[in-house]
């Protein structure tokens, strides 16, 4: 089987380099051809370590003759302009998240892809291939604990990230619970609103840090997520389903347990990038499979994608409101029916 020839945009960046490192030396049958990015002597860096070309433009990139498909981990405002590029060039596109920073935008994407006709876009929502929520996934699907009542949800960062804002708990942070529970689920999200415990004294002056999301399903299930960027003590996230019959947890990564000094502990992950890399990995595996086989990708789509972005902002808009906001979705397109 020949390798599928990849390129990546916005290869300078973390997620970029540990992207293209990934595809190199650990996803089978693909091969990064060419990267892209804004810094130019940090994706030649980036190049020199795969043997790819270096584009100074990311559209040109995607139309080159010696890429198949294309990964996108550019900066957020831009991921709506390559993956349109993308779907016009008639090419499978795997975007990070967000789709878009705009829902005008994420609508552009949605009708640029059905006009193609084909689905080529999967969105980088990774935590649809973890183990431990594919296992909770099976476990809620089968109905033994019978139907979810409430969900609880921790998401805990060690150190506020760069340039974050109050509102980027709702657009950047908590959107990844928003998928992963759609999903989880098989629900969407009815109903919205923000509250704001007292700052932690670890908060940059004006950011509200940490929040508590509460939202409803449409079949009734209550949700909160506690979103803190500034915990300190590491990266964190835990997911409680509880049921008529019982309760399903996410179980925390294996690490080994040290017995010393009269102490019993166990290191904590201090990011996402070893939290999921699995996640990661099976993601991208099957994404490569899928578009080597010519198949629609299976992992989050387009449609996901903009109810993210539509969800995210509804809680930002309940950010500045302190009231219970609405969440009004279309219906979703038979294009993007499973």
């Amino acid at each position: 089987m020949e390798d599928l020839r990849i390129g990546v945009v916005g290869a300078a960046g973390f997620i970029g380099r540990d992207h293209v490192k990934r595809l190199t030396s650990v996803i089978n049958h693909a091969k990064v051809t060419a990267v892209s990015d804004i810094n130019f002597e940090k994706t030649k860096a980036v190049a020199d370590t795969c043997g790819a070309k270096v584009f100074t433009d990311g559209e040109e990139l995607i139309n080159s003759p010696d890429v198949d498909a294309v990964v996108i981990t550019s900066w957020d405002p831009t991921h709506a302009q390559f993956v349109r590029a993308a779907i016009c060039a008639g090419k499978p596109v795997f975007c990070e998240k967000p789709l878009a920073s705009t829902i005008e935008d994420c609508e552009s994407v949605l009708a640029e892809e059905e006009k193609s006709g084909k689905r080529l876009v999967q969105l980088g929502f990774m935590r649809r291939y973890d183990p431990g929520y594919l296992e909770m996934k099976k476990i809620i699907d089968s109905g033994v604990l019978g139907k979810p009542l409430l969900v609880h949800c921790k998401s805990r960062t060690p150190v506020t990230p760069p340039k974050h804002t109050t509102r980027m708990h709702a657009t950047n942070v908590v959107v990844h619970e928003v998928d992963v529970l759609r999903w989880l689920l098989n629900d969407e999200f009815t109903k919205a609103q923000v509250l704001f415990p007292r700052p932690t004294c670890f908060a940059p002056e004006g950011l509200q840090d940490p929040q508590l999301m509460l939202m409803t399903t449409k079949d009734g299930v209550v949700v909160d997520v506690e979103v803190a960027v500034n915990s300190h003590f590491g990266y964190e996230i835990q997911c409680e389903v509880v049921c008529e019959k019982g309760t399903v947890s996410l179980p925390q990564p294996s690490r080994a347990e040290v017995r010393l000094d009269e102490e019993c502990s166990h290191a904590i992950l201090n990011d996402w990038s070893k939290r999921f890399i699995e996640a990661y990995n099976d993601e991208f595996q099957s994404w490569v499979d899928h578009c080597l086989a010519g198949k629609k990708p299976v992992g989050a789509s387009s449609w996901d994608g903009y109810v993210a972005c539509a969800v995210g902002e509804t809680l930002a808009k309940a950010q500045d409101s302190k009231l219970l906001e609405p969440i009004t979705l279309p219906a979703r397109p038979d294009f993007y029916e499973a």
